[in-house]
């Protein structure tokens, strides 16, 4: 019996998921099998693999698919990966609010991951799916996007009321939920009873703010490309790496204080290709690729050449502006629980955190 040909499409979609799975089971099965503390080292070592493993598959669909699509997975990939620099902060100021062991953060951020990427096939197709049979939306996206950048441009400081989150509240309502974490167990058997560690509060944290940045961050890689196998792969490839971003830029991601005017500018740029889309001004994948490359580059570089006098995280502790001593403190803030924020949710008969 003759086994009928795979499409190349198919076998794009195939590959794609043997090395994710792959290097996913590699970081958690083997590498993280064991809890332990992700140093700097480490984690710019594991963003090195991510981002070298993301740009040989970018040759693969270069020789597979051809110029312009591997144009559009780099943007693509590029503009994910920037945008995901707001994730860490906002993982950084869960994990202290709820305390959480430094042993135990990759745990949460891992299992986030695979959450997101779930969540992400979703948001991505719906996209896409509005966007074909509704064009007008091409137009609703691109006024989103630069509304989100014109936004971030004038944020002052990124606070995070978790105490006063809905999410909390629904939290609190619906699950019984212990005060003690229990090594890096998501749920607890106590009395015949089934109660959630702070472990898996913490986790439906993360997978809440994925979603929520996603909403920024679809309509983005949607003003370059609809092929939903670039903007799936590019997507999924940046939110990898996004767990090794975490733990190597997170004590120090304050001295970057030009880089959200350079990723406002550019949520208002996808904005702007994305409404000239179809006019005689549509903007070149190439000509994107290089925008973004450079509004990056001038930014981090501004912020090198130009620190703060002082920089603050969430206004609880100074950061230093040296980078090379805050390279040495990057791994005790990331761990840090010495601070007002480090207090775990409480279960219904002891005390709660308060906002």
């Amino acid at each position: 019996m003759e086994v009928p040909a795979l499409s190349p499409e198919l076998m794009g979609w195939l590959i794609f998921a043997a090395i994710v799975v792959s290097l996913l089971y590699l970081d958690l099965g083997v590498l993280h099998k064991h809890a332990h503390e992700v140093k700097i080292k480490e984690a710019l070592i594991w963003s090195g693999v991510w981002i070298l493993v993301s740009l040989c598959f970018n040759v693969g669909i270069l020789l597979w698919k051809g110029h312009h699509p591997a144009m559009e997975f780099l943007t693509g990939y590029l503009v994910e990966k920037a945008l995901s620099v707001d994730n860490v902060f906002v993982f950084l100021v869960v994990f202290r609010y709820f305390g959480v062991p430094a042993i135990y953060q990759h745990r949460v951020l891992f299992w986030g991951v695979l959450g997101a990427i779930g969540f992400r096939m979703v948001m991505i197709l719906a996209g896409i799916s509005l966007l074909n049979r509704f064009h007008w939306m091409v137009y609703v996206f691109g006024a989103l996007l630069i509304i989100a950048g014109i936004r971030m441009a004038f944020e002052k400081e990124k606070k995070a009321d978790l105490g006063g989150n809905p999410v909390m509240k629904i939290i609190r309502r619906l699950l019984p939920v212990t005060d003690q974490f229990h090594e890096d167990r998501f749920l607890v058997r106590h009395a015949s009873k089934l109660l959630a560690t702070p472990l898996l509060v913490t986790l439906i944290f993360v997978e809440f703010t994925d979603i929520m940045f996603a909403i920024d961050s679809i309509p983005a890689i949607l003003a370059i490309t609809r092929d939903p196998f670039i903007v799936y792969t590019s997507n999924i490839f940046a939110i990898l790496g996004l767990r090794a971003l975490y733990f190597a830029v997170a004590g120090v991601m304050d001295l970057f204080h030009y880089l959200h005017y350079g990723l406002s500018l550019i949520l208002v740029f996808v904005g702007v290709k994305m409404l000239l889309a179809d006019s005689p001004y549509k903007i070149p994948t190439e000509v994107s690729l290089l925008v973004v490359c450079t509004v990056l580059t001038v930014s981090v570089l501004l912020s090198l050449w130009l620190p703060a006098r002082r920089t603050k995280l969430n206004g609880v502790e100074d950061l230093p502006v040296d980078p090379v001593v805050a390279l040495e403190k990057a791994d005790e803030l990331v761990a840090g629980s010495s601070t007002g924020l480090d207090r775990p949710v409480a279960s219904e008969g002891s005390k709660r955190p308060q906002p």
